[in-house]
């Protein structure tokens, strides 16, 4: 096996840009796969759907928990760096997630299913947290790990059977927007989205227990930073391979339970909230045996340079994020070619593949010649502006 160093004066860690980009890559091909939230489809066949069923098993959920995973990571580089020159970086910070927030509500023009005005929401509760002890971030990353509102609901199930589980009365939102990439022009889905997307994304978000889980990545992320876990140490590779195997265990155990626990004579809230419960923590087993995983192979194994050409994606992953929205909304809406019409699963997913080599070619190009992506640099310029 060989090792790979981390350079003395590299102040950017490689291998979190492979991880990032590696994730990025993952979330393209499920919302390819998806019509980018746009569930009209050629009646699939029996392989269609079984590559649906394989991606979203290996897939979703996990490539979205990794981007949140480093978001909190680049949270804790952000304001360590600017620590160590004499700065306190917190205001500039929230000045940065009001600017994020403002790059989601760009991408809601052509996407419903955005995430990046839920980073800016969420990051802005990563403030109070930036100066907290190691003990402080654990017990609030432990609490969002717990899932409280779907605790909450799963004892409001227990005392009353008769409890709904949380609805945010989302379906009128949701044919809003199916019916404009279905019928619509490009401002049709543009007004239908800016009109329903936050309702929809923190709708369905808090429904389904992503907002804890993915401020809980958040937390994590920074303490992950603080401890230096995703740069080649010496010990290292015991804590990952410690890691992976308790991600193991907490997959195994958490499938397990989601396979043979009977959820047909439950309660329909103790059902749904339980289902979340067990699906989130196997998500997060999963996310943490693909990352120890990747760190593992790039900083041991001859599989490293094959790894850390993802990272021209992952130094661009703001970019590559609004072109994926751009361009499949013009691959499968209606204001543009249409595809959802004549592309099944199959042909969607294959769609995603060659986007992804193409956004390759693209962000090598880029980073060959430039420090940073054009919006990561845009972003950065207009993150550092001077009000006085």
């Amino acid at each position: 096996m060989t090792t790979i160093p981390i350079a003395a004066s590299s102040r950017r860690i490689e291998a979190v840009d492979c991880v990032r980009g590696f994730a990025v890559v993952g979330i393209i091909l499920i919302h390819f796969l998806e019509h980018l939230n746009f569930y009209a489809f050629p009646e699939p066949t029996s392989f269609d759907q079984t590559l649906w069923d394989i991606v979203f098993y290996l897939g979703a959920s996990k490539m979205y928990a990794i981007f949140a995973l480093l978001f909190g990571f680049s949270c804790y580089i952000q304001h360590h760096n600017q620590e160590e020159r004499g700065h306190d970086f917190r205001l500039r910070f929230i000045w940065r997630m009001i600017l994020l927030f403002l790059w989601g509500m760009i991408d809601l023009l052509f996407f419903n299913g955005d995430i990046l005005c839920t980073y800016a929401v969420l990051g802005l509760l990563l403030v109070p947290l930036v100066k907290a002890s190691d003990k402080v971030l654990l017990v609030v990353a432990f609490v969002a790990f717990c899932q409280p509102v779907e605790i909450i609901w799963f004892l409001r199930g227990i005392m009353n059977p008769d409890t709904t589980p949380l609805n945010m009365s989302l379906g009128p939102c949701w044919k809003a927007t199916f019916a404009a990439c279905k019928e619509g022009g490009f401002w049709d889905v543009a007004r239908a989205n800016l009109e329903n997307g936050l309702q929809i994304n923190f709708g369905w978000a808090l429904e389904n227990g992503r907002l804890t889980q993915t401020f809980f990545l958040f937390v994590l992320g920074m303490w992950a930073g603080r401890k230096n876990l995703f740069q080649y140490r010496p010990g290292h590779m015991r804590i990952w391979l410690k890691m992976m195997v308790a991600a193991i265990i907490l997959f195994a155990i958490s499938q397990l339970l989601l396979n043979c626990l009977p959820f047909d004579q439950m309660a329909i809230a103790i059902k749904k909230s339980l289902k979340i419960l067990l699906q989130a923590w196997r998500n997060f087993g999963m996310m943490v045996f693909y990352v120890t995983g990747l760190l593992w192979l790039y900083y041991r194994t001859p599989l490293h340079k094959a790894i850390h050409r993802l990272a021209c994606i992952g130094k661009m992953s703001l970019t590559c994020y609004l072109l994926q929205s751009i361009v499949g909304g013009f691959l499968f809406y209606n204001w543009g070619l249409s595809l959802y019409e004549v592309s099944g699963h199959c042909e969607s997913f294959l769609m995603g593949i060659v986007f992804c080599i193409v956004l390759y070619g693209f962000c090598k190009f880029w980073t060959n010649n430039f420090r940073r992506g054009p919006l990561e640099e845009c972003w950065s310029k207009m993150t550092y502006l001077n009000f006085k």
